[in-house]
């Protein structure tokens, strides 16, 4: 059973950036699309970047512009670099399959807060 660990987080100003990693505890299929996922206090879980086998990415137009997201195969792990963060980029942010039927456990998630 893969087990996912993102860490990364931290408390960062306005305009400020951050690095998150997700590392996989085993091997993560190669036909995976794996997804960075976001959830703010009172909010549901969001999709913020995904990065596909063939290494095609998707944003969506909060992030477009300031988050990039990479795989890392040989060492199992995904990044997040996160460039001029906004207050209203703060959440736990998990990493996880795109896909439902193929999605992992989700780990505990690595805090990101964003304020002066």
């Amino acid at each position: 059973q893969v087990q996912l660990v993102e860490s990364g987080g931290g408390l960062v100003q306005p305009g400020g950036s951050l690095r998150l990693s997700c590392t996989a505890s085993g091997s993560i299929p190669r036909i995976n699309t794996m997804g960075w996922y976001r959830q703010a206090p009172g909010k549901q879980r969001e999709l913020v970047a995904t990065f596909t086998i063939g290494g095609a990415t998707y944003y969506p137009d909060s992030v477009k512009g300031r988050f990039t997201i990479s795989r890392d195969n040989a060492k199992n792990t995904l990044y997040l670099q996160m460039n001029s963060l906004k207050p209203e980029d703060t959440a736990v942010y998990y990493c996880n399959a795109v896909n439902p039927a193929l999605r992992f456990d989700w780990g505990q998630g690595t805090q990101v807060t964003v304020s002066s």
